[in-house]
Parts: structure tokens; C-alpha cells; sequence
């Protein structure tokens, strides 16, 4: 069997997303596991290169990883022909220029969503990537999660019948910071900075309704920004400017309504951080990250409401865990080995940065319909 080395420069792997499931839970386990196994026999084994600006914390990532190659000089090691592959998971604001770079170095490029801060940016990156003659994707690591491959599975068997609506619960208590450390960075509240909850959670909703339910025609968001002040990582106080709430409605192919609450400035009752809920004429499911619960037309009950009695029926029990029926690997690892394919072999790959713009589409359609207090029609996009 032929080993081949792919060397992947891994930018903003330093923050908690990059180092935990990019670097640790899928280039390193990649690597644990003997690498990923094309077509033709052939085993890549990923030999990444850790790049930031804090040598120090470059330094203990690395050898708490078992990582040999790390740098602060991100221009050194786009010079390195060895190292054909790109990768930024550091803040969305700086982001359309690390990727301008790499693409500039004939890099492929690989990279978290948001792509940009803008439509704009999005596409101008798109057009710069097929005019390099690279490979390239961004992360939309949900369409791989347990729950998530579950409702997939229940819509291809057809088990909802003519699907009606899709409602999704997401978000958490993000401290702000005084009583207890906020579990965010700071500039996410930070409107300069490219923060705001609408940036970062509307470009996955996009994916994951385009993908499973149908395409998106239209929006309604009403944004917010319930915490207003907030203590960043030295302790000193600050003006949050970026929303923190988003409450959007969607209409999509095929006349479903969506409907999707993303909040850090909401305390959990449900069964996951993430619940979607799939509705349909022949029946319904709920999945959070990894369970999904099911319930059929035959087996929907027929509930009485009295005000003046306390409820007893337990609705919960009323539904039906559908099985795991395989084993399920981390959605950030099985979409980093899709991408290792693509660059390697040129197997399919539709998650490219045009795939990314549109979920800036959908921000900036968000947006303004906050802005306007009006539907906005989002349109098929053309790069």
C-alpha cells in the first residue's frame, strides 16, 4: 500500500473550535487512524504545520498534540511547495485576507464559515479560487451530525409524507463575563470585529435547509441584542454592538416553513443545544447532535387540554427513538476526509466557497429584513 504525505497549513488553531475539532478530533485522529484511503489503495497521511501569532501557545499546542512543525511567519510557510493545502479557522473578519493569500500561493484552501463578512467578500473569494485553479470547500460540519443523518434517512424512506414545517432551537447562556468567564471570544459581540449571532448561525441554517428540506426563497428575522454589556477576556467592561438573538422565519422550495430561534442569551430546556423538529403529514421527528425521536400518524395521540387540570400524559413517551443503525464518526472529521479526497483523487465535492456565499446571502438578506421590518426574497444565487 502507498503512503502519500499531504502537508496542510493550519491557521487560527489556537481558539476552541480550530484546536478541538479541527486539529485534535480530525487531522490528528486522521493521522491516529493511518490516514485517509483513496480509490486506488493509496493511504494520505495529513502533516499539518500549526500557524498564529502567540509562538508560545504554538509551541504547548504542539507538543500537547504531537505536532513536529509550527510557525508565526504565515508568508514562510505559503512559500513551502510541500505544503499544498490551507486552512483558517481564525476570526471571520480576517479571513477573506488569509484566503486571498493562500490563494495567491496557488494553495488549496479550506476553511470555517462564515467565508467573509459579506456577500461581496464571498464571491470575490469564489472568483479568485476558480481563477487559481485550486481545490476548495468550506466547513458545514451539521449535514454530518448523528441527528441530522437520522432525519436524512427518515425523509429518504419518505416516513414524513409531504413535509409542512421545520422548526429549529438553538443557543445557550453565554455568561457576560463579570461572575463568570463568558464561554465566547469577545469580539463575537463586537460588530467591527464580525461578530453578531446572525453572521455566525445563518450561514449554517442555509446549508443545513438547503440541503435536507429544500432551497431558501425567502426570509423574516427579527435580530436583538438582549445583553448590552459585557467583560472581555482581561476583565474590562465593554458595549456589546452585535446581536446576540436571531428570530427567523423561511420559506422554502415546495411551500415548507421554517422557523429557526438562535440565541446565547438563553438557558437550556430541551434535549440538546441544538433541537430541530421535522414536521410532516405522515409524521414527525426530533433531533438534537446525536438522538432523534420519531413519531408516525398512527401512533400521534389525540390530546384534550383542561385549563382547571394539572397535565399528566407524558408527550415524550409518546415518541420513538430511531435507532442508531451504524457507527457515526465526528462531522468535522468526515467532512475533512471528504475534502482530502477531493484534493487528492478530484472526487465530488459540492461544499465549495460558493456554497459558503450563500450563507452570506442569507445574512445580508437577514439583515435587512431586520432593517426593513419586511420579507426579503433570497434569489438563486450566480457567481
Amino acid at each position: 500500500m502507498t503512503e502519500r504525505r499531504l502537508g496542510v497549513i493550519m491557521n487560527g488553531v489556537t481558539g476552541r473550535m480550530g484546536m478541538n475539532q479541527h486539529l485534535a478530533r480530525s487531522v490528528m485522529a486522521i493521522r491516529q487512524e493511518g490516514g485517509v484511503h483513496l480509490a486506488d489503495g493509496t493511504r494520505v497521511i495529513p502533516d499539518p504545520i500549526l500557524v498564529g501569532r502567540n509562538a508560545e501557545k504554538l509551541r504547548k499546542l504542539a507538543i500537547d498534540h504531537g505536532v513536529e512543525r509550527w510557525t508565526t511567519d504565515l508568508d514562510e510557510a505559503l512559500r513551502n511547495p510541500d505544503d499544498v493545502v490551507f486552512f483558517d479557522a481564525a476570526s471571520t473578519k480576517l479571513r477573506p485576507t488569509l484566503l486571498k493569500k493562500a490563494l495567491a500561493a496557488k494553495k488549496h484552501v479550506y476553511c470555517e464559515k462564515p467565508v467573509a463578512t459579506s456577500l461581496a467578500q464571498a464571491l470575490d473569494l469564489y472568483r479568485a479560487a476558480k481563477k487559481a485553479g485550486v481545490r476548495h470547500g468550506v466547513v458545514q460540519d451539521k449535514l454530518w451530525l448523528p441527528g441530522l443523518l437520522k432525519i436524512k434517512a427518515l425523509r429518504d424512506a419518505g416516513f414524513f409524507g409531504r413535509i409542512l414545517s421545520v422548526r429549529g432551537e438553538f443557543g445557550y447562556w453565554v455568561f457576560e463575563g463579570d461572575e463568570q468567564p463568558a464561554q465566547r471570544p469577545s469580539w463575537n459581540y463586537s460588530k467591527k470585529d464580525g461578530g453578531g449571532i446572525i453572521l455566525d448561525m445563518l450561514c449554517h441554517w442555509r446549508y443545513v435547509l438547503d440541503n435536507l428540506f429544500g432551497e431558501v426563497k425567502s426570509v423574516s428575522c427579527l435580530g436583538a441584542r438582549h445583553i448590552a454589556t459585557r467583560w472581555d477576556e482581561n476583565g474590562n467592561k465593554y458595549r456589546a454592538t452585535a446581536d446576540d438573538a436571531a428570530y427567523a422565519t423561511f420559506r422554502l422550495a415546495g411551500d415548507v416553513v421554517a422557523h429557526f430561534n438562535s440565541s446565547w442569551s438563553v438557558r437550556v430546556r430541551r434535549d440538546d443545544l441544538v433541537t430541530f423538529q421535522v414536521d410532516g403529514t405522515k409524521g414527525s421527528a426530533v433531533a438534537g447532535l446525536t438522538r432523534c425521536f420519531a413519531q408516525s400518524l398512527a401512533e400521534t395521540p389525540r390530546p384534550v387540554w383542561n385549563p382547571d387540570v394539572r397535565q399528566t400524559h407524558d408527550f415524550g413517551a409518546d415518541w420513538k427513538e430511531v435507532p442508531d443503525d451504524r457507527s457515526y464518526d465526528n462531522a468535522f472529521k468526515v467532512e475533512w476526509e471528504l475534502f482530502i479526497r477531493h484534493v487528492c483523487e478530484g472526487s465530488p465535492f459540492k461544499w465549495n466557497l460558493l456554497e459558503g456565499a450563500k450563507g452570506l446571502q442569507l445574512v445580508d438578506c437577514a439583515l435587512k429584513s431586520w432593517r426593513t421590518r419586511r420579507w426579503i426574497d433570497v434569489p438563486r444565487l450566480k457567481a
